[in-house]
């Protein structure tokens, strides 16, 4: 099958929004694992005075994450997906909490401009069609100083990571979202990882888009080696005018 991109991968998890939450509610450690990346950002206090853009919420699952880690941030949570932004929507939310629905890659046209104090991005980059022109645009976002948060599956590199990752996806994974009628969504989520890059290879990818203290951080559990914590910051503006 050929990976899903654009307006079908955000009509196929319309799709598969109805029971987007019962699916990941079986991955051991899914929100414990989104609020460990949410703490990564090393963000001070509550966020209290602090914004947050929250890219590619889902069903909300993100975006309480780092509502449990940083209460008193604002927080714009944005996401492709018609149906999955109306799950998340309908959460119950404390003030401070905005949805928007927009692709990453048109923000601008939704109305979503920074400076942010920070960009969270969870299972994102390997479902964009041209991720170094989202990094471009996250940056532009950020104010100077500002972090980037990038929660992924992004194997290691080693054959026994794959093999693992191979044996979820088919052996449970897609199986039960074919009964629920979502099999290409989640045949896509299988192939999305194994041609995305490696740790090491989106690191590397997110220097080259002119991000600084780069670290691949990985996941406990059975994640480890499959899904990966990776922060980074924006140069400030003495660095920047240097280079």
């Amino acid at each position: 099958m050929t990976l899903l991109r654009d307006e079908h991968l955000a009509a196929a998890f319309d799709h598969a929004s109805r029971s987007y939450d019962t699916l990941v509610a079986a991955n051991p450690g899914y929100h414990a694992h989104l609020r460990r990346s949410a703490r990564r950002l090393g963000l001070p206090g509550h966020g209290q005075g602090l914004r947050l853009l929250d890219l590619g919420c889902g069903t909300g699952a993100s975006t309480a994450a780092l509502r449990s880690v940083l209460p008193a941030a604002d927080i714009t949570a944005v996401d492709a997906s018609a149906g999955m932004l109306r799950r998340a929507a309908a959460k119950p939310w404390a003030s401070g909490v905005t949805f928007v629905h927009a692709p990453a890659e048109r923000l601008a046209e939704a109305g979503v401009r920074g400076p942010f104090d920070a960009v969270f991005a969870a299972y994102l980059f390997r479902n964009v069609t041209d991720p170094d022109a989202t990094l471009a645009a996250v940056r532009g976002l950020l104010r100077p100083g500002g972090r980037l948060g990038v929660h992924e599956y992004a194997l290691s590199g080693r054959r026994g990571d794959r093999a693992v990752w191979t044996l979820v996806c088919r052996g449970m994974v897609q199986p039960a979202a074919t009964l629920l009628g979502d099999g290409p969504l989640y045949r896509h989520l299988w192939r999305s990882v194994v041609e995305f890059d490696t740790a090491g290879r989106f690191a590397r990818r997110l220097r080259e888009a002119g991000f600084e203290q780069v670290r691949a951080l990985p996941l406990p559990g059975w994640q480890t080696g499959i899904t990966h914590t990776f922060v980074a910051r924006r140069p400030d503006e003495r660095t920047e005018e240097a280079r």
